[in-house]
Order: structure tokens, then sequence, then C-alpha cells
């Protein structure tokens, strides 16, 4: 696992699609920011775990674009 250090307002870019955005932080908590294609999916790691474990197949489950992470 690569580990990386960040700031507030700093960013992470992976590939040339993807980047990821420390967009606030207190005490126990960081919100980032994910900008990538609409054709790659992204997860909370609970929400894709369960997905796995029902089965689900790619496109077979409704995203809520408004949802935190």
């Amino acid at each position: 696992m690569l580990v990386l250090t960040r700031r507030l307002g700093e960013a992470i870019t992976i590939g040339d699609e993807i980047k990821i955005v420390i967009v606030d932080l207190d005490a126990s908590q960081v919100k980032i920011g994910i900008e990538a294609p609409r054709s790659i999916e992204v997860y909370r790691e609970e929400l894709y775990e369960k997905i796995k474990g029902h089965g689900f197949k790619h496109g077979s489950t409704k995203k809520d674009e408004n949802t935190s992470v």
C-alpha cells in the first residue's frame, strides 16, 4: 500500500483520469472529492463489499450520485 501525506486542498492523481482531492478535515474524518470518468465506478468499501456479497452485476445497482462518501 502506498501511503501519502496531503494537506487540505491538495490532490493525488491516479493515471490520467482520476484525481482525489482533500476537501475537508476535522478531528475524526477526512472528506475527499473524487474526479473520475463516469465509466469508472467508485464505491465506499463497505458498500462495495455488500454489492460483492449479493452478487450484483455491473450496472444492476442504482447509485445515488448525491451520497456522501
